[in-house]
C-alpha cells in the first residue's frame, strides 16, 4: 500500500519554508510514489512561486500533491503514515493527540534548516523523546554522506545541460521576461535580503570594462537598488543604465522559472536557502546572502559553508570568493572583492561546475527520506 505523508509548513519568513516544502512535497509524490499531504497556512505566499495555486481553496490537487489550508481552526484527520514538521513548526495539538491515539505512532520528522556546521551530522537521525511519550527525529540536509543531502529532481542536472546546449530555449526564455542582453554582456541575477553594501557592488559594475546586465526578481532588495539609481519607485519591467551597467527588474517567477533564469546567468547572487541550493546546482559562481540570526550566528554558519566550498581552489580563488562573501554579508565594501572575483573568473566558474557534480554524487534529500523511513518500519 502506497505510504501517506503529511508535511506542515508554516511560513515564515517570504518564501523559503514554502520553497523547499513544495519542491520536497511534489519530488515526493512524482520520483518515489508516496501520497503527500501538504498543509500551509499562507496559500498567498505560496500562489507567487506556484501561480496554478488557489489562494482561497481549503483543499486541491497540484502537481499530484494535496494542498490543504492548515487554518488556526484544526478540523480532525486522519494521522499520516509519516508526520514532518518542516524548520520546528508547531504541529496542530489536536493533530498530535491524533498520534498519540494511534496503535502504532507514525514516523515524526522533523526537517530542520539546512547547515554545512560540523555539529549537523552529528545531531542528523537522532530521536528526541517527547514529553507526551512520542519520539520525533532530527533530519537535517546538509552537504555531506552523514547528513540528509540536498533537494534535487532525478533530472534536474539533465534538465540544465539540455537548457545551456539551446542557445534559442536560452534566447526565447529572456525574451519572454522582456530582457535583451547587449551582445558578450555578463549577465547577473539578484535576489538578496536588504543590503547596504548593494551600492558598493554596482558602483564596481557600472565601472567595469565589460557590460553587466542585472536582473532583479520582485523582492526585498529593489529599495537598495531604487536608491542607488536615485530614480522613482521601480516596477516590473523598469530598465535604467549607467555607466557599463544595466539594470532590469523581472516579475517575481515560478521555481521553476527561476531555476531557468539561474542557468542563464553568469553569476547568481540568492538568499536564505532555497535559492541557495538552486544556484549551486546551476553550477555558476554565486554569492549568498544569508539569513541574520541574533548575535551574528548566521557568520558561523556562512563560514561552515565556505570551509567546505572552497577545498580544491587555489589559495587566490579561495581568497576572492572568501571575502567577496564576507563584505556582502558583513556591511563591508564590495568594490575591491568584486574585482578580485573577476581575475579569478575562469577558475571560480569550472569550481562551481565540479562543486555541483560533487554533490550531486550523494543521495538526494527525498530519496533519504524515504530510505529513512523503510529502514524504521
Amino acid at each position: 500500500m502506497k505510504a501517506n505523508w503529511d508535511i506542515f509548513c508554516c511560513v515564515v519568513d517570504n518564501y523559503g519554508d514554502i520553497g523547499v516544502t513544495w519542491r520536497l512535497a511534489r519530488q515526493l509524490v512524482a520520483e518515489q510514489g508516496v501520497a503527500v499531504r501538504l498543509w500551509v497556512d499562507d496559500l498567498g505566499a505560496f500562489a507567487r512561486i506556484c501561480p496554478q495555486v488557489d489562494p482561497l481553496a481549503a483543499q486541491q490537487w497540484q502537481q499530484g500533491v494535496e494542498v490543504c489550508h492548515w487554518l488556526a481552526d484544526w478540523q480532525p484527520t486522519p494521522v499520516a503514515d509519516v508526520v514532518i514538521g518542516a524548520f520546528a513548526c508547531q504541529l496542530p495539538a489536536a493533530y498530535v493527540q491524533t498520534m498519540l491515539d494511534c496503535e502504532r505512532a507514525p514516523l515524526w520528522l522533523n526537517l530542520e534548516y539546512l547547515s554545512a556546521e560540523h555539529w549537523v551530522e552529528g545531531c542528523h537521525g537522532l530521536p528526541s523523546p517527547q514529553p507526551n511519550g512520542l519520539r520525533k527525529v532530527f533530519f537535517f540536509p546538509g552537504f555531506t554522506a552523514r547528513t540528509g543531502g540536498l533537494l534535487r529532481e532525478a533530472s534536474l542536472l539533465a534538465r540544465r545541460e539540455a537548457f545551456e546546449q539551446d542557445p534559442a530555449a536560452r534566447q526565447a526564455f529572456l525574451q519572454r521576461l522582456g530582457v535583451t542582453a547587449a551582445e558578450g554582456s555578463r549577465l547577473i541575477s539578484l535576489f538578496a535580503y536588504e543590503n547596504p553594501g548593494l551600492g558598493s557592488w554596482l558602483d564596481a559594475l557600472a565601472a567595469d570594462s565589460r557590460a553587466n546586465h542585472l536582473l532583479v526578481p520582485e523582492g526585498r532588495i529593489l529599495g537598495d537598488v531604487q536608491a542607488w539609481l536615485g530614480e522613482g519607485a521601480l516596477q516590473v519591467g523598469s530598465v535604467a543604465t549607467r555607466g557599463a551597467l544595466t539594470v532590469h527588474i523581472l516579475p517575481f517567477v515560478s521555481q521553476d522559472e527561476y531555476d531557468q533564469l539561474l542557468w542563464c546567468c553568469h553569476f547568481n547572487a540568492v538568499r536564505g536557502e532555497d535559492s541557495f541550493v538552486r544556484a549551486q546546482w546551476a553550477g555558476r559562481p554565486l554569492l549568498w546572502h544569508i539569513y541574520v540570526q541574533e548575535e551574528y550566528a548566521h557568520w558561523e554558519k556562512l563560514e561552515a559553508f565556505l570551509d567546505h566550498y572552497v577545498e580544491g581552489l587555489s589559495q587566490p580563488a579561495k581568497a576572492a570568493i572568501v571575502d567577496l562573501w564576507r563584505a556582502w554579508n558583513m556591511d563591508r565594501d564590495m568594490g575591491q572583492a568584486w574585482r578580485q572575483v573577476l581575475e579569478h573568473w575562469d577558475e571560480l566558474d569550472r569550481h562551481a561546475r565540479r562543486w555541483s557534480a560533487v554533490q550531486a554524487a550523494q543521495p538526494d534529500l527525498a530519496t533519504a527520506l524515504v530510505q529513512f523511513y523503510r529502514n524504521w518500519l
